[in-house]
C-alpha cells in the first residue's frame, strides 16, 4: 500500500522552547511513527528572511542546532526525510510561477499577516516577501503533492490558502496538484513564563535546551493564579500555567492530587512550582542525553541533512517537470 505523504516546517529564528515541542515536534514524531505516512519535514530557512532578512548571521547555526533538536526529540531519519528548503531550488521556481497566478486580496485577507506584524511591531515587515510568504508556503507543501499538513487550528487559513492556489493552478493549466488536507493536531495549552503566548519575540520561553538552574528559575517565575496573592489563598487550578505544565509532565495521579491541594490551599505556589521543576528534568532527561551526543557528532547530523536534501530534490524536480510542461515554459 503507497504512503500518503506529509509535509510541515519550521523557521530556524532561533532555540526551540517547550511550546514548539508539544505544539509540533511530539506531533511530527507520532506521524512518523505511525506507519501511515510517508513524512518530510524541512528548515524554512527562506521563510526566516521574511523577518529575519536584515539579521541573517545566525540562520545557518540555527539550522544545525534545530535539527539537533528534532533528532533529540524523536524523529528518526530512517523514518522521515529532514532536509533544508534552500537546498532544494525548485521550491522558489515554484513560488515564482505561483505568484503569478496568487490575486493580491487572497494575500491581503490572510487572518494572520496583521496578527504577526503586531506581535513583531519592533520589526520592519512591509516587504514583499512578507506579504507572498503564504505563497511561498504553498509551494512548499505541493512541490511534493502533499496529502496533509499537520497543523493547529491557528493555522487553517495557511493550509484554505494552499488549497485556493492549487486548485487556481490545476483550473488554469491541469491537474497535477492534489488540494493537501490539514492534519488537526490537539495542540496542549502552553503559555510562557509572564502569562502571554510562549515566544521569543517575548522573551517568556523554556527552552528544549534549558536544565538545571536556569530551568527552575524560569519555573520559579512563572506567573501563576492572579488571585492567589497569600499562601492560605484556595487557588484555581484551571487558571493556573503551571498546573497547565503539571498536566503534560506529571502523573496523572500527582495532577489530581496537586489539583486537590491548590484547591483547598493544602500545597503553596512555590512548592507546586519546585515540584514541576523536577518533573520536567527527569522528563527532558532522555532529550538532553540525545542532544549531547548529537552535539558531538556534528558530521553526522550533517550527513543526515544531506541525505534528506537529495531525496527531497529528487521528487521536486520531477514536480517541477510536469509544471513547466502545463505552463508551456
Amino acid at each position: 500500500m503507497t504512503k500518503k505523504r506529509i509535509l510541515s516546517g519550521m523557521r530556524p529564528t532561533g532555540a526551540l522552547h517547550l511550546g514548539n515541542l508539544h505544539g509540533a515536534l511530539k506531533n511530527w514524531i507520532e506521524l512518523q511513527n505511525s506507519g501511515d505516512y510517508e513524512c518530510y519535514y524541512f528548515v524554512a530557512d527562506w521563510h526566516a528572511l521574511t523577518s529575519e532578512y536584515n539579521n541573517t548571521s545566525m540562520i545557518r547555526s540555527n539550522i544545525i542546532d534545530m535539527v539537533i533538536d528534532w533528532l533529540s526529540a524523536g524523529l528518526d531519519p530512517q523514518k522521515s526525510t529532514l532536509f533544508i528548503q534552500s537546498s532544494v531550488k525548485e521550491h522558489a521556481e515554484l513560488f515564482l510561477i505561483l505568484s503569478m497566478i496568487t490575486p493580491l486580496p487572497w494575500l491581503e485577507r490572510n487572518p494572520t499577516y496583521k496578527e504577526i506584524k503586531e506581535e513583531l511591531s519592533e520589526k520592519d515587515l512591509s516587504t514583499f516577501g512578507f506579504l507572498g510568504y503564504p505563497v511561498l508556503q504553498a509551494a512548499d507543501i505541493i512541490i511534493y503533492k502533499a496529502y496533509g499538513v499537520p497543523v493547529g487550528v491557528d493555522q487553517l487559513p495557511h493550509v484554505e490558502l494552499t488549497r485556493e492556489i492549487a486548485r487556481r493552478f490545476n483550473f488554469l493549466y491541469r491537474e497535477i496538484f492534489p488540494i493537501p488536507e490539514p492534519l488537526l493536531t490537539d495542540v496542549p495549552k502552553m503559555l510562557g513564563i509572564d502569562g502571554r503566548k510562549m515566544s521569543k519575540s517575548y522573551d517568556n520561553s523554556i527552552y528544549m535546551s534549558d536544565r538545571n538552574d536556569s530551568l527552575k528559575t524560569k519555573i520559579a517565575s512563572m506567573f501563576t493564579d492572579p488571585q492567589r496573592m497569600r499562601r492560605k489563598d484556595p487557588g484555581r487550578p484551571e487558571l493556573c500555567n503551571v498546573f497547565a505544565f503539571h498536566q503534560i509532565y506529571s502523573p496523572p495521579d500527582y495532577v489530581r492530587e496537586i489539583s486537590i491541594e491548590c484547591k483547598r490551599a493544602g500545597i503553596g505556589c512555590t512548592d507546586c512550582k519546585q515540584s514541576l521543576a523536577d518533573q520536567i528534568v527527569m522528563g527532558m532527561q532522555p532529550i538532553h542525553e540525545r542532544q549531547d551526543y548529537f552535539r558531538g557528532h556534528i558530521d553526522e547530523v550533517k550527513s543526515i541533512i544531506e541525505d534528506g536534501i537529495t531525496r527531497a530534490i529528487r521528487i521536486a524536480r520531477a514536480t517541477m517537470d510536469e509544471v513547466r510542461e502545463a505552463v508551456k515554459i
